[in-house]
């Protein structure tokens, strides 16, 4: 396995992010690990190894600049906040993050996936709703669910061409079933081809071992974990051949 820091801009701002792949010559997908709300960690550099293991070129992005991360079992608002409520300046960073995959040596600009965590699963829908050229497939484990503002406030938007995997506990108190319901009315209006798997009894963060917080409304579950895996990265194959 090869594996290297990749430093690229927004601006003025410096991200690094994280790269992993197996030897070889030939042109591979390139899939996107968003983080969860305490920044780009052990955590999403293991899914880009175990991606990188599939064929992948994986690259796990920084949202939020480099050396700037948070604590796993923190409150990490102070980092998220300003991300989550200004949806065009994620909307910028996630674009930097995806041309700086683009620009890596050996990935096929044509067949790029995404996948996320808690806020990078927002991350991965909000990648598909930009409508974003060869982005063919996203998945949102355990995401936030809510569509950005219209604009002005929001980005534009426009037709959703990627595929799009939601893999949601259906007891999780950051998307209630309202949510649910309203992101399934939102990506048939804008033309997604999207699926959802809704795993019950189950909290939010349940691929995350540490989370072990029910009264908050945040459980790992080692089933939806196992399974969300499985469903995932079947759809990631079938999409991105």
């Amino acid at each position: 396995m090869q594996r290297e820091r990749i430093e690229y801009r927004d601006g003025d701002l410096a991200f690094d992010g994280y790269l992993a792949r197996m030897g070889g010559s030939e042109l591979r997908p390139l899939v996107l690990v968003f983080h969860a709300w305490s920044g780009e960690s052990a955590v999403e550099r293991a899914r880009a190894d175990e991606l990188a293991r599939l064929g992948y070129a994986a690259f796990a992005v920084d949202l939020y600049g480099k050396g700037v991360r948070g604590d796993l079992l923190g409150d990490n608002s102070a980092l998220m906040g300003p991300l989550a409520n200004d949806r065009r300046l994620l909307a910028r960073r996630i674009a930097a993050s995806l041309e700086a995959g683009k620009r890596i040596s050996g990935v096929d600009p044509e067949r790029v996936g995404a996948i996320g965590y808690c806020f990078g699963g927002l991350c991965a829908l909000d990648l598909a709703r930009s409508g974003a050229k060869g982005v063919r497939a996203v998945v949102s484990f355990h995401g936030i669910l809510k569509a950005p503002p219209a604009p002005p406030a929001g980005p534009a938007r426009g037709p959703i061409g990627a595929e799009v995997l939601v893999l949601h506990g259906y007891d999780d108190p950051m998307a209630p079933p309202n949510d649910v319901v309203e992101l399934g009315n939102e990506l048939t209006k804008h033309g997604a081809t999207w699926e959802l798997v809704a795993y019950g009894n189950t909290k939010h963060a349940f691929t995350f071992e540490g989370a072990q917080a029910p009264e908050k409304g945040l459980l790992f579950d080692a089933r939806a974990a196992r399974r969300s895996w499985a469903t995932a990265t079947s759809f990631l194959a079938d999409a991105l051949s």
